[in-house]
């Protein structure tokens, strides 16, 4: 059942076979109040599930990630970018990587409370901690849940290093965090930029900022002294990959202190939600797309194995890797990589406080 919903990102809802599980349709009674006035058919109100965890920090040993722990405050992500890798995250709790993925999100609200029980414990060793790893810690609803703040604080109260990674301009709303955190070596932006072109971005990113608001924020963010990356992922054949060079160049007018790109990773249930995508937006092209993805993964809709998943292999991925590193050379974008301390960090201090 393709067909492209308003303001969202799959085209479908069925749900993952790999756990046996029954498919599943969106409720069509679930409205949002602005679809509801736009008498949009087929809209799907967004709900929020309160999760309780018992920790908060993930731990990954993946060698070709450059962090060792994440956070992620929100599963689920209303951004509805149609590539995200995260989407099959949703399988596991008997919901649809498709339309479910976009709409009925989960929020972690004791994840501050769960993260300074983490940096309490005898024996943590500091490292940077990772946000926006899976799903974007600056979606819509942070407005209102404010988590990610909540555990920025932690970090800030304890010279805790951070990472952040967001394709929304809302990262700005804890500039005053990040500035004195930045001004110590203790963080770190990227902003992810995937097309210039609004119509593109709407489609790909539906409910995501306006290309034009993530470079303002990478100004704002670079003027205020916080490193600042532009993210060029991911790079869609076809679609999006004759833009990186101008990505680049505005990146670099923006103050950006370096770029880096991914090619499309399309893991599981992405692979057949990518397609239904391609078919409804790009069908006149939806066959060269797959057929350069296949090529970039071996002959495969997508590579999982490390140290090439995030890279590609063959010819057009060697292209992408020509062209990138001519483009930050031309615009002083090379090189620089990510470095924080670490030698500041102090545990929170206890229910007494610190006595002394």
């Amino acid at each position: 059942m393709a067909s492209s919903r308003p303001h969202r990102g799959a085209t479908r809802n069925d749900l993952s076979s790999r756990f046996n599980l029954d498919a599943r349709e969106p409720d069509g009674d679930w409205l949002d109040a602005e679809e509801e006035v736009d008498g949009a058919p087929d809209a799907v109100r967004t709900t929020v599930t309160i999760e309780k965890s018992r920790t908060i920090l993930t731990r990954n040993r993946s060698p070709d990630i450059p962090f060792d722990r994440s956070i992620n405050p929100y599963r689920g992500c209303e951004h509805g970018c149609i590539y995200c890798f995260a989407r099959p995250t949703h399988a596991y709790h008997d919901l649809s990587p498709g339309v479910d993925f976009e709409t009925r999100l989960f929020a972690k609200p004791d994840a501050p409370t769960l993260l300074r029980a983490e940096l309490s414990k005898r024996g943590y060793v500091c490292a940077p901690i990772a946000f926006g790893t899976n799903t974007d810690p600056y979606q819509p609803i942070e407005t209102d849940w404010r988590i990610t703040r909540g555990c920025i604080e932690v970090l800030a109260e304890t010279d805790h290093p951070l990472t952040i990674t967001t394709k929304s301009n809302r990262v700005l709303r804890d500039l005053d965090l990040l500035a004195p955190m930045a001004a110590k070596g203790l963080a770190a932006v990227m902003i992810s930029v995937t097309s210039l072109d609004p119509k593109i971005a709407m489609t790909l990113e539906p409910r995501a900022p306006h290309p034009d608001k993530r470079l303002a924020a990478v100004k704002a963010l670079s003027d205020a002294g916080i490193p600042t990356f532009v993210s060029i992922s991911p790079i869609v054949p076809s679609i999006t990959d004759y833009e990186m060079e101008a990505i680049i160049e505005r990146a670099a007018e923006a103050g950006a202190s370096a770029a880096f790109f991914i090619p499309v990773r399309l893991p599981h249930e992405v692979a057949p939600l990518f397609r239904a995508w391609l078919d409804t937006h790009f069908p006149e092209r939806a066959g060269k797309v797959m057929a350069t993805i296949q090529s970039l993964r071996g002959g495969r809709d997508n590579d999982p194995d490390f140290h090439t998943r995030m890279q590609g292999q063959g010819a057009w991925a060697e292209l992408l890797r020509t062209r990138f590193r001519i483009a930050t050379r031309k615009y002083g974008l090379e090189g620089k990589r990510i470095i924080l301390r670490t030698d500041l960090f102090r545990p929170p201090a206890g229910d007494q406080g610190e006595l002394f």
